[in-house]
């Protein structure tokens, strides 16, 4: 079975999405006037104005596959030979952070070897705060840290768990980075400079740069079908919405227990309104205004077919089912939605025979130019206390450190310690970890990879057709990619509200999908999506909207 590589594009981040909107109570900021964060991104001008990092390609390592600046991830067969890309230990003394895991809790500093190895390699002791993936966890601790007089050297700010005012607590918090990152001086940290620029926009507010972003997959959601049962009908794909569903339906065989979707209803309308040409999540007119995503006719569309399909059956019953991705992998459930082409390596892991193919979104009618939606690139950014000159440098050497790229001596000490006692190589070259690292490692490597994390890599050992497949489809998926606008921006009323004013909106849009309200009830639904909140997060996105912003459909 494959290996999970910490901070490749396998990583798993579960319940990233799931908190988003939860709000923190706003704290500590009455010296700074409250208000929407700036409205978002500070100011559409002054961010627009803002010298991003001069980008460097790390090139200490080739990747057997390159990527390219529209998003194409980097792939690499086989795990390289390391190399150094730091030259001297980044520590002088204790650094302390507060991050989250989204893996098994790791034991702390005292009882865990990994941690103590890596912080011999550190040159110092950095000290974690870690919470949980349950619960009201990250934010209920960032806002009572926060609140506190205590603050640590370095505090995760997620993009979509809710942190409201970000402007304003980022001011009266935190230091700017700017003169530390921007242009090139972000050169005597080379890590960071191989970072790309898209990651970058992310960390900056107000037209300031306050931290180092931590990019995930610029991939969003893609369907995900058993190459054997698709194959049958003529294989996973479709010259139009009318054509999938007839497969649907041929493929479907209730008293066989076997069925061609999964019942993620959502996640289906989210596919379905991309071959209808749906934007993603807002869209940018040609008078620069911007148009919600729930406001298209493409949108209403997806609705209403994806009723159609709920209709015809071809959903799997059991909306509490757990073992779906099994059921894929057996071929009893055809297709599932996951984040991603990369995300067939987690299933994969299930079975080393069965072959899976990535669905690209295709017009729905003929006539409508099918989209695809990116994701949003990066998990957030790590912004420093205010300090003085040489404890920020030695916080921006440490996260050099820890953003170091796939394959360098410096991501394996982060991600697997030492060889021989947290990890060794398999016949293929790969990392195994010992029990000693599955004990230590996976709770911490995922809270470090929250911090701070190099470019997402793609990286299948022993797999490489996988791997080439996944690169194919990725390319095809570029060609029709749109990214959300509003990416890198802050909505305080969205950070407040929006979770809690989408919720309804979806639930009606279930009921309609599944037949309990009928498709005139979308309409009332918008309005008071609208008046609860739409749009006035409407005109924070829209104040806050970077005039580089390409026009939707353009």
């Amino acid at each position: 079975m494959t290996s999970t590589i910490p901070g490749t594009s396998g990583v798993s981040r579960r319940g990233f999405l799931g908190l988003a909107g939860l709000s923190v109570a706003t704290v500590g900021l009455a010296a700074c006037g409250g208000g929407a964060g700036g409205a978002g991104n500070g100011g559409a001008a002054a961010s627009a104005s803002v010298k991003l990092p001069t980008y460097k390609e790390f090139t200490g390592l080739t990747p057997d596959l390159p990527g390219n600046a529209k998003g194409l991830q980097s792939a690499y067969f086989k795990l390289p030979t390391p190399v150094q890309s730091v030259t001297s230990a980044p520590l002088k003394g204790k650094v302390t952070g507060l991050t989250e895991t989204f893996d098994t809790m790791s034991p702390g500093m005292r009882d865990n070897a990994f941690w103590q190895r890596l912080n011999a390699k550190l040159g110092g002791d950095l000290e974690l705060q870690i919470a949980e993936d349950i619960g009201d966890g990250y934010p209920a601790k960032f806002a009572t840290v926060l609140a506190s007089n205590d603050l640590p050297d370095m505090m995760w700010v997620p993009p979509n768990q809710g942190i409201p005012n970000v402007g304003p607590m980022l001011e009266a918090k935190f230091q700017d980075l700017t003169k530390h990152l921007s242009g090139d001086a972000v050169l005597e940290y080379p890590n960071l400079a191989a970072l790309k620029p898209d990651s970058w926009k992310t960390a900056v507010v107000n037209g300031k740069i306050w931290g180092a972003p931590i990019p995930s997959t610029p991939f969003g959601q893609v369907y995900l079908g058993n190459h054997a049962t698709w194959d049958k009908v003529g294989g996973f794909n479709a010259g139009n919405a009318e054509e999938f569903l007839a497969k649907a339906k041929e493929i479907t065989r209730p008293g066989e227990q076997r069925y061609a979707l999964e019942p993620a209803y959502i996640n289906a309308l989210h596919m379905v309104a991309e071959w209808f040409g749906a934007p993603n999540g807002w869209a940018v007119g040609k008078d620069r205004t911007l148009k919600h995503l729930y406001e298209t006719d493409a949108y209403a569309a997806g609705v209403e077919f994806t009723a159609k399909m709920f209709a015809a059956g071809v959903f799997y019953p059991d909306t509490k089912a757990t073992d779906i991705r099994n059921r894929v992998v057996n071929g009893t459930v055809g297709a599932q939605v996951i984040v991603g082409p990369h995300g067939m390596r987690q299933y994969r892991a299930l079975s080393e025979t069965a072959k899976f193919d990535i669905l690209v979104p295709f017009s729905a009618d003929g006539k409508a130019k099918p989209t695809y939606d990116m994701g949003y690139g990066t998990v957030g950014f790590t912004p420093f206390k205010k300090a003085d000159e040489s404890k920020i440098r030695e916080l921006l050497s440490l996260i050099n450190y820890l953003s170091a790229p796939f394959g360098t001596v410096e991501y394996m000490q982060k991600n697997y310690g030492e060889l021989g006692k947290d990890y060794t190589l398999d016949q293929k070259g790969s990392p195994q970890m010992t029990e000693s690292g599955n004990t230590n490692i996976p709770g911490l490597a995922s809270a470090l990879n929250i911090m701070s994390s190099p470019e997402n890599v793609i990286f299948n050992p022993g797999f490489d057709e996988d791997t080439k497949y996944i690169i194919q489809q990725e390319q095809k998926l570029l060609d029709l990619a749109w990214r959300n606008p509003t990416n890198g921006t802050y909505s305080d009323t969205n950070s407040k509200v929006g979770a809690k004013i989408q919720a309804p909106f979806r639930d009606k849009v279930v009921d309609i999908i599944t037949g309990r309200a009928k498709m005139d009830e979308l309409k009332d639904a918008l309005k008071r999506w609208k008046s609860d909140g739409g749009d006035k997060i409407r005109d924070e996105y829209q104040a806050a909207l970077p005039s580089d912003v390409p026009v939707f459909g353009a």
